[in-house]
């Protein structure tokens, strides 16, 4: 199903093949458009992956496969609907669809923005995935596999990035999931894919829950961010300072603080409005980004009762704790 094409940087930079069109791909060129009448029972779960070149886009299309998702790499976006069309008229055994979308595809990308209207349209929802990485990231991944960026023609890998960051700007803002991929592997990019589609049971919503250090940067991919730093820190204490807030006394500590309790039930009753707000309006990932300094302390303890809390009001929950053990 897949053919030999030029190689990808993956999420943690290493070159890998990416996935080739599949069979019946001419066929699909000529079929008809899709229409609303077939949004029936065998229509299919649409996923669009797509992102930064060197953001682990071929890792997360394998993923998808493993996970069962039939997927589609580099097509021209004006294939899509009648590659899904064909899908629904002659495969009943195919019921979730990924089409991996980027610049690699040049004029056609430009095409990609009416045929999502097209799939809107037609009754078919569909999901986008959008996979991000820090600038200085996407750079060393470039060199560690000493290859052009797409978009960058005669001049430096960063004009590419540039060029890139621009022409994404608006699909970004209304991608479903974001996933930044600055800081994980290729191991840690596979679970986050599998914690938000390998489930196959219809999950209304799911919340990942992030700790972080302010003075390792915001996490870009974060839907909400609070700031725990008017909380004491834990580091000042001797004994604290070399353990997590994992540690029942380090969370014990920070839990025991004045407007630690208070925080944890306000900020409860602002993310029950925004959870069943984003129930209502059919959004199914929301990311929390909770800070202190340093991402060890405070912000660990904090992340672990936010999700408990969440987790108690139905909503699947994963915490992650993004700079731990970075001092």
């Amino acid at each position: 199903m897949r053919e030999n094409r030029p190689s990808e940087q993956d999420a943690h930079g290493e070159s890998e093949p990416v996935a080739g069109e599949p069979e019946g791909s001419q066929a699909a060129q000529g079929a008809d458009e899709p229409d609303a009448a077939q949004d029936g029972p065998h229509a299919p779960e649409l996923v669009i992956v797509t992102g930064m070149s060197g953001a682990g886009r071929s890792t997360a299309a394998k993923v998808f496969e493993d996970l069962g998702w039939y997927v589609v790499d580099n097509l021209a976006p004006t294939l899509i609907a009648p590659m899904v069309d064909l899908v629904m008229r002659e495969s009943r055994s195919t019921d979730r669809l990924a089409f991996v979308v980027d610049v690699r595809g040049r004029a056609f990308f430009d095409t990609l923005r009416s045929t999502l209207d097209e799939l809107d349209s037609a009754g078919l929802n569909h999901r986008i995935v959008f996979l991000e990485s820090d600038d200085d990231v996407l750079v060393r991944r470039y060199e560690g596999v000493r290859r052009p960026h797409p978009l960058q023609g005669e001049g430096r890998v960063t004009d590419g990035i540039e060029r890139e960051r621009e022409l994404l700007r608006e699909l970004r803002g209304e991608a479903d999931l974001v996933i930044d991929t600055s800081a994980r592997n290729v191991h840690e990019l596979r679970t986050a894919i599998e914690s938000a589609f390998g489930d196959t049971d219809d999950v209304p919503l799911r919340a990942t829950v992030m700790s972080f250090g302010f003075k390792y940067g915001l996490p870009v991919d974060a839907d909400l961010v609070a700031d725990v730093r008017f909380l004491p820190n834990p580091h000042w204490v001797p004994e604290l300072r070399p353990r997590t807030g994992q540690d029942p006394e380090v969370s014990g500590y920070v839990l025991s603080q004045h407007g630690a309790k208070e925080f944890l039930d306000r900020y409860a009753e602002v993310l029950n409005i925004v959870t069943e707000g984003y129930r209502r309006e059919g959004k199914r990932y929301l990311t929390l980004a909770i800070g202190c300094t340093g991402g060890k302390h405070r912000s660990v303890a904090m992340s672990e009762q936010i999700a408990a809390r969440l987790s108690a009001e139905g909503v699947d929950t994963v915490v992650v704790h993004r700079d731990m053990g970075r001092e």
